[in-house]
């Protein structure tokens, strides 16, 4: 592997990994803001969640797409896989965060918006809307 493909394995990972930076930073809140309406606040934050995620697993699976070595399949997966352990991170984080609570509901609603995501990645891929890897 020669210096000019580092470099780009890098700059396809960097948009993952500063989304991650920004879910952290979120996560690290003690008291976000919310909806007087609980319902309504619900809806935002479950909604939230699933946006943060669907985000996260469509960079993953773009810095995934540059290894030739795998079927685009695998890479499918592999976000998943990626998404859902940093869901289950950021929940643990929590716990550690004061005034917020880890809830293993988040980790549903986080994997829910990464698998909705790339459905519709998938979806666009075979409609050949998206272009291939390079």
């Amino acid at each position: 592997m020669n210096g000019v493909s580092v470099g780009r394995r890098i700059a396809r990972w960097l948009p993952a990994i500063l989304w991650m930076v920004v879910i952290f930073y979120l996560s690290a809140q003690p008291d976000l803001p919310h909806h007087p309406e609980a319902m309504t606040d619900v809806i935002i934050k479950k909604s939230g969640h699933m946006i943060e995620y669907g985000i996260l697993a469509g960079l993953v699976l773009w810095a995934l797409r540059s290894d030739a070595h795998s079927t685009l399949r695998s890479h499918f997966w592999y976000a998943l896989t990626i998404a859902g352990l940093y869901a289950i991170s950021d929940e643990a984080h929590q716990y550690f965060v004061p005034g917020r609570n880890p809830r293993p509901m988040d980790v549903g609603f986080d994997l829910l918006g990464a698998c909705l995501a790339l459905a519709v990645i998938a979806k666009l891929l075979r409609a050949g809307k998206v272009p291939p890897a390079r």
